[in-house]
């Protein structure tokens, strides 16, 4: 007997495929929505940014060889205005290319070939991520200079502006924020997943540095505990 599959609902995350490979939008497409996500596909960054202006999707997973705006070059100029998930997916499998998408911004990283199993693995622990966690009794705002980090909505703000954070960097603040003042190691902040490593978190602490400090080079609230990690200094 064939295994039940899911049917989407409307409440069903929706995922943005951008690949210009016809074959490959099919093939993934068709097994997510067997999996109980909502699916749309795109083939090519022009046609993606029709679908963003009128629907609103909780991941998008995107090739980066394509004609027209590469998947580097699609995701840096999305990063200019929205913080959605962005799973990267690719025949590139060199380090400098990984740490090139976490610089702009992508949140996880999968080389071609794939088992459609994993893909699916990483999807899951990207949306899980996306979802604000519930804040601890007594800690629900930490301030750190002007600004504030909530807990509960994963939300910072410089003063009353809110800045704009991608998943990985509100997650690393949130685990930061949980442990004021507290040294936290670059294997806690990396998570799981094939972003995580204690390489890539660091490209991830300076990019979350560039949003916070005066000065990156000479950090006041984000700071490097050597031999240990890093630490958030909040106030009070």
């Amino acid at each position: 007997m064939s295994a039940l599959r899911k049917v989407p609902d409307d409440e069903a995350a929706h995922i943005l495929i951008v690949d210009d490979d016809r074959r490959i939008r099919d093939l993934l497409s068709t097994y997510l929505r067997s999996h109980g996500y909502r699916a749309t596909s795109a083939a090519s960054a022009e046609e993606a940014r029709a679908y963003l202006e009128h629907l609103a999707f909780e991941l998008i997973v995107l090739d980066v060889m394509m004609p027209g705006d590469n998947g580097f070059d699609f995701a840096a100029s999305l990063r200019e205005t929205s913080q959605v998930p962005i799973l990267m997916l690719t025949a590139r499998g060199e380090p400098e290319d990984r740490v090139k998408g976490l610089e702009i911004g992508v949140d996880d990283y999968l080389a071609k070939p794939f088992e459609p199993r994993e893909l699916l693995l990483r999807v899951g622990s990207i949306l899980r991520r996306a979802k604000p966690a519930p804040a601890k009794p007594n800690v629900a705002l930490v301030r750190f200079g002007p600004f504030s980090f909530s807990l509960e909505r994963g939300e910072l703000r410089a003063n009353d502006e809110i800045v704009r954070l991608t998943e990985r960097e509100r997650e690393i603040l949130r685990l930061l924020s949980e442990r004021c003042g507290e040294s936290v190691s670059r294997e806690a902040l990396a998570g799981s997943g094939s972003a995580a490593s204690e390489r890539t978190i660091d490209v991830q602490i300076n990019r979350l540095r560039r949003k916070i400090e005066i000065d990156p080079a000479n950090p006041v609230y984000l700071q490097t505990a050597r031999g240990a990690g890093y630490r958030l200094v909040v106030d009070g």
